[in-house]
Parts: structure tokens; sequence; C-alpha cells
């Protein structure tokens, strides 16, 4: 028996740090660790069962090749490098390195090596990536962009000083989101000072324990949004000296909603006027407020229109740079990209965020078209599961000249590729999240192995080191003088890495591989973490002052905390004034005015409502439950109740289809149909029904395949039911109706 070792929740953005004790490779026990810097001991019930993804049966040992009958034979990884860089070449000096696509570059709790493939995307000219934040989030930051400048200028709540915290198409007692999620509900909840706000179809767990719940019809979220910020303006609770003093644009959007008619927008939302006119009273008049927007709104109608919305009832309100307000936070590592003016290839649709939204990747695969995308490199990812419309998604493997996956299992994406890479589980290697997105404390964790890597599986940042090398993009005479250097002290290897990087400045591209073969030499952990030495230095030449506050002189210091410290390192603590000098607009205040956004709101008044009576019901895709988690737990035996992942239907809507509680039923949708387990539920809106996320998986019995468990939710969606700007599918909004099954 093993003491216990440091490590974090792989399963949600918010990474809790947990104990693990060991039983040889068993994880025997996980608790949460209490020296953790922001979680503090907090964990909810789903890192408890880690195991099943650290030892179940659907890990990767070896490479595999595809064989001509669609079968795939074990390599070695010499041959796997070679084959896979001379596929890649191949594609790029007949076609260009930009119909190369690369997706990925980490799940929940895995961007290490992410970071590393920007190495292997520069060998090979690769332009075009995406990842899942393309279908999610993007519209967000490209929001914050336009408001604040640029889109890594992200918004973070205070919800744990909030005196009114909004939880608008999120329900964090599932899915979290931010430190220690169900302990600081439960303290707004019992304090009668504070109010909690959830605006939710479903009355979820967290509904249940707030002040006040709004219960929109489904996709209705941009008419109470819309009323909300016209309500603000009718009761006179906008803030005239924040407004004055830190923003621009706000005549442009006054002008805008002056004809946004309160009780038309609220009653064709469902909801009483008299309730949006109380939300913007509480808002208005709070000392202080923080909205968690999430993907109940960016996965619906107006998604990117919605976050703007949303954004402007903040500002308005001055709860913007203030303590228990928005406030824009640090970072550690990269994301998301800036906005750029390109288009993709084939559809021409806009990049949001330097990202190629997820929705129309497959249309720039499976066409004719000269400049289609030809290969593919997937890290971390299972676009053909995960992603919208699975069935276009193998059409799209299917047209593609080569293609390669990195992952720890067989996935359905992995069975599509030419060759599959495995990589250790994340508690065998240096990992890391960069969902760093705290204000004012901001906390990072690299994360030590816990265990050897399994069969001959090979780390992320080897194996872009490997391709690398084999691509010719990196050579001995490029790295020699560095680990020479190296040797000497940081000051003196600094300064030949930017002497180097200017001889050669192609190999900027190659930054995080050279610090894995230079710097990562001398440390005795490993090259592995090398990287974080790169993102420290630039940590603290961003964010001098809060990184002083933190407790570091410089970038060295920094790196040798985050090195050695397992239970996580608070690496800058913020000041609300520093939110103002984050703003990158050149007069330093926020621009109110969206041109294409507010043209969006406009058109709401003449939008209708109604549902196609051939689709009467709306179904959210992917629902968060107690039983669910992301998909890397493959094994359906990790889930102690709801094992097939039923089907959440209204009673009233059930019986009238002639549906049985514990029966099953088809689901019918334009893109497909499914036959679920059927479990009546009081707290969901009639014509609404939901399916959880994490299901419909492919895991290996124990004499070869099982049936896949539940129903894979993306065989129901459609890449075409998407946000018309930031492609962001709707999910959340898909029209369904529903069969009884005998």
């Amino acid at each position: 028996m093993t003491e216990w070792q440091q490590s974090a929740c792989i399963l949600c953005s918010a990474n809790c740090g947990i104990e693990v004790r060991l039983d040889g490779r068993r994880f025997e026990r996980i608790r949460g660790d209490k020296a953790h810097v922001e979680s503090k001991g907090y964990t909810c019930e789903k890192a408890l069962r880690l195991d099943h993804y650290q030892n179940g049966r659907h890990r990767l040992t070896h490479p595999l090749r595809r064989t001509a009958d669609g079968t795939y034979e074990r390599i070695d990884w010499d041959t796997a490098i070679a084959e896979v860089a001379e596929g890649f070449a191949r594609v790029r000096d007949t076609h260009g390195g930009d119909k190369i696509f690369y997706y990925g570059g980490g799940g929940q709790g895995n961007h290490l090596g992410g970071g590393y493939a920007s190495s292997t995307r520069s060998a090979l000219g690769i332009t075009y990536a995406s990842n899942a934040l393309a279908q999610e989030k993007t519209g967000e930051f490209w929001v914050d962009g336009q408001l604040f400048g640029a889109s890594t200028c992200h918004t973070a709540g205070d919800y744990e000083h909030a005196e009114v915290a909004v939880f608008w198409g999120k329900n964090p007692w599932q899915s979290h989101g931010f430190p220690r999620a169900r302990v600081v509900l439960k303290e707004i909840a019992k304090d009668p000072d504070r109010r909690l706000v959830v605006v939710d179809p479903k009355r979820t767990e967290t509904a249940e324990l707030a002040d006040i719940h709004l219960a929109p019809l489904p996709g209705t979220d941009g008419f109470v949004l819309a009323a909300l910020v016209a309500a603000l303006f009718e009761g006179d609770l906008v803030d005239a000296d924040f407004l004055a003093g830190h923003t621009v644009g706000i005549e442009q959007v006054e002008a805008a909603f002056a004809g946004v008619d309160v009780d038309d927008f609220a009653r064709r939302a469902g909801l009483d006027p008299s309730e949006v006119r109380h939300l913007a009273s509480v808002i208005g008049r709070a000392g202080s407020v923080s909205v968690f927007e999430d993907l109940g709104i960016q996965m619906a109608p107006h998604s990117t229109m919605n976050s703007y919305l949303e954004k402007l009832v903040v500002m308005l309100t001055g709860n913007f740079g203030r303590p228990g307000g928005m406030n824009l936070h640090t970072l550690f590592g990269p994301l998301f990209g800036r906005h750029d003016d390109r288009r993709t290839p084939v559809t021409g649709h806009r990049l949001v965020t330097g990202l190629v939204p997820c929705n129309v990747i497959p249309d720039e695969i499976a066409t004719d078209h000269p400049d289609r995308f030809r290969a593919m490199l997937v890290e971390s990812g299972n676009p053909a599961h995960s992603l919208a419309g699975s069935a276009r998604w193998r059409e799209a493997f299917e047209a593609l000249e080569f293609s390669v996956v990195i992952d720890v299992a067989m996935s359905e994406t992995a069975r599509l590729a030419d060759y599959v890479l495995p990589a250790p589980s994340q508690y065998e290697k240096w990992e890391t999240t960069f969902f760093t997105l705290e204000f004012p404390q901001n906390a990072i964790q690299l994360r030590a192995p816990l265990l050897e890597p399994q069969g001959e599986t090979l780390a992320e940042p080897e194996i872009h080191a490997r391709l690398c090398r084999e691509l010719g993009a990196i050579t001995d005479d490029d790295v020699l003088p560095l680990r020479e250097a190296a040797l000497r002290g940081r000051a003196e290897y600094a300064s030949a890495l930017f002497e180097a990087v200017g001889a050669r400045p192609e190999l900027a591209g190659m930054l995080a591989v050279l610090l894995h073969e230079t710097l990562g030499s001398t440390l005795e952990e490993g090259p592995a973490p090398a990287a974080m030495w790169g993102l420290a230095q630039r940590v603290a030449a961003t964010y001098p002052e809060a990184v002083a506050r933190a407790g570091f002189a410089d970038g060295d210091e920094l790196f040798d905390a985050v090195l050695t410290r397992r239970s996580g390192v608070i690496f800058t603590v913020d000041e609300t004034d520093a939110t103002f000098g984050r703003i990158v607009h050149a007069d330093g205040k926020v621009h109110l005015a969206v041109p294409e956004l507010l043209e969006e709101m406009a058109g709401l008044a003449g939008e209708s409502t109604d549902r196609d009576p051939q689709w009467p019901l709306v179904l959210a895709a992917g629902e968060r439950r107690s039983s669910t988690a992301n998909t890397i737990f493959r094994d359906p035996d990790w889930r102690k109740k709801d094992r097939e992942g039923a089907l959440h239907v209204h009673p009233d809507d059930a019986t009238a289809v002639g549906l049985t509680d514990g029966g099953r039923a088809v689901v019918l949708t334009p893109s497909g149909s499914a036959e679920a387990l059927v479990e009546f539920n009081e707290a969901m809106k009639r014509g609404s029904i939901s399916l959880p996320n994490g299901f419909g998986l492919d895991y290996p019995g124990g004499d070869g395949d099982s049936p896949p468990v539940g129903v894979a939710p993306n065989e129901l969606t459609s890449t075409e039911n998407r946000d018309w700007f930031a492609g962001t599918p709707h999910h959340k909004h898909v029209p369904a109706r529903l069969e009884a099954l005998s």
C-alpha cells in the first residue's frame, strides 16, 4: 500500500485537487486534497471513481496501423513515427500544409500535450485548427473581443462574494465551472442578504436552491435577455456614472432597445412580464452581481447574441471591475486565439477566435472542392462522437487521404483513422490544465505522474518531438548548443534561445519541442514540464504586478514553484482595478455597441417562437447529471445509477404519446432516431425532453466489443442546426418527437 499522492480530477473544467492512494496500479482510495490552493478538499462524487478511467479495458498499449481490410495491426514506434511523418509530408508537399487539419489539443485537464502539438503544426505548415471550445464558447469569446478589444479578455465571476449570483443556462450543482461549486451555492442559498438566481427551463438541483427561478420556453433566452435589458432602461436601473466613466456606445445600445416591448418578449418566452421586471430590479439594485452563462444558452438559438446580451446586463448595471462582480482574469496558458479575418477554404465561414467552427469541418472535408482539407491530426479529442452529426463525421473521415489519432482509447474517432498512436493516461505522465479562469486569485497545478506508463505508450511531448525530428524541422545543430547553454544556467539559456530564434525565425514555431529537447534535459523531473518554463516567463512579463503579489520575483521563481508544489500554485493575485487595465481597446474603455448583434436583436420582434407540428418537442442533447461525466469515462460500470442514461420527459408529454415510466421510446429528430429508456421527471418543462452526455460509447467487453450503453446524442444532432455567426451547434434545442415502443 502506497502513501497518498496529490493529483487532480479530470472530469470537468474545475479540476479539483485530489489525493490518490494506490494498491499496485489500482486507485485504492481517492479523496479531496485539503492542501489544494483552490478546491481545499472539495470534490464531487464522480472523482471517487477515476479508477474506471485509469484501469478500464479501453486502454491502448501500442501503436496501430489500419490494414487494407479495415482492421488494425500492431506496429513499433519507429515505424509509426516514420510512416505518420511521411503520410503528412506527402499531403503537405502535394497540396500544402494548409490542407492538413488539426483538431483537439486536450480535453478536461490534459492540455500540456496540446502545447507541444504547436511544434508539429508549425513543422507541417498547418494553419487551420479547432477543438471542443469551438462548439461551446467561441461566440462568447468573440463578444469579449468586441467589448474589451481581445478575445483573451475573458470575464470571471466572484460568486463566493456576490450579493446576487445568476446562473443562466447553467446547473453548477452538476457541471461545477468554478471552485467548490456546491459549497458556494449552499452558502448563497442560506444567506438572507444574498440572492441565488437561475434561468433554466428545467427545475435543476441549482434551481431547487434558488431564490428566483425563471423557467422560459426552451430556446427563448434571447427574448428574455432582450426584455431584461429593456427593463433595466425602463426602470432607470442602469449605472450612469459607470457607463460615462468606463464605456462608449451606450447611445446606440439604448436606441436599439427603445423599441423592445418587455411584456411581449416576456410572454413569447412563456414568462409573466412581472418576473422579468422583478429580476431587473434585483440585479439593478444589488451591490454586486456575478453572472455565469453556460451551454444552455450557448448551444441554443441566438447563441452569440445571448452572450452579448448577458454581458450587457453586467455592464449596464456597473457590475464590472468591482468586488463580487465580473472581472478580467489572468491566463497561464493560451486556450484560444485572437480574432482574425480568415475564412474557411470551402464554405467561407469566418474563423471565430482563430478556430474553425466545429459544425463546418465535415463540409470542409467531404466535398470535391479543390481546397478541401485532405488530412487530419486528432489529439485528445473524439469528434466522431462528441461533435454534432456523427454520421456526417464518418463520411468526412472516409473522404480524408490520411488521418492520425493520438489518444488513450480506441475511441469512435480512432476507429476511423489510418494510424492510432497510444498516449499514457493522465495519471501516467506530467499534465496540467489551462482552465485558469479565476479572479482575484488564479492558480495552476502541474501534476506529476502517479504511475509508470502502461505498455508501449508515449506521452504527447515525446510523440511531437519525434515527429518534428522525423520531419527535419529540428536537428542536432539546433539542439546541442542550447543544451550546453542550459547546463550553464537559465539566464544564459534564455539568451542563447533568443539568439537562436533571431537567427532562424522559423524556430519560433518549434519553441515547445525545443524546450523539451534542451532545457528539459536539465530537469530532474524529466523533459515534459519544460514548456511550462516558457509559459511562466510569459505570465511574469504579462502580469508583473499580479505575479509579484502572489510572491514571485520573476518567471524562474514561478516556474520552480509550479514544478515542485504538488497541490497547485496561486500564480497571480489581483485587485479589481486590474480589470480596467486589461482592456485592450486604445481608449481603455468597454465598447458596448456590437452592430451585428444589435441588428440580430432587432430582428427578434419579427421572429416566431411557434414550433413545427411535426417536431412538437425540444430535445436537450447532452445534459449533465450525477451519472454523467466527460467521455473519458468509457466504462459504463462507473455509474452507480441511471446506467443507461434515461430520457427525461414530463409525465404529461409522456402519457400524451402512450409512454410509461420505465418503458421505452423512440426519439426522432430531423437527423436520426434512437431507442431510449423513459423516466418521468416533473422537473422538466412541458414540451422539452433531455438525454445525458457521455453515453453510447464503444467499450470492449471481456470477450470483445460490447454493445454501446445508452444513446449517443450526436446520432440525433445535425451540423446544420447552428448559430449563424459562430457556428455553435444548437445541442440544447434539437427539434424532436417521441413514439412509444412496445
